[in-house]
């Protein structure tokens, strides 16, 4: 059983720009999706860490104002943003 790590969920709720932090054995693209809601109000949150739930799907979340769903793990860089340059670190 992997350990527990740290990711950073980062979203928009009605074009307003969110985060959050999560402990989580295991992220993907379908948890990420379901915690955002949750963090918007929307996904029930287990009480128990072995309780079964329906999770949130991303047209659903969409149906209440979730978009924009993206995650990392803790301490890595973010991606850069669609249109955004990297840094040219060979001028000098």
């Amino acid at each position: 059983m992997p350990a527990p790590q740290l990711y950073i969920i980062e979203y928009t709720l009605h074009d307003e720009a969110r985060s959050f932090i999560i402990r989580s054995e295991r992220m993907d693209n379908t948890e990420a999706w379901h915690w955002a809601s949750c963090d918007a109000g929307v996904g029930i949150i287990p009480k128990f860490g072995r309780e079964k739930i329906k999770k949130v799907s991303r047209p659903m979340a969409e149906r209440y104002g979730v978009t924009g769903v993206s995650w990392r793990l803790s301490g890595s860089k973010p991606a850069p943003a669609q249109g955004e340059r990297k840094p040219d670190h060979a001028a000098g």
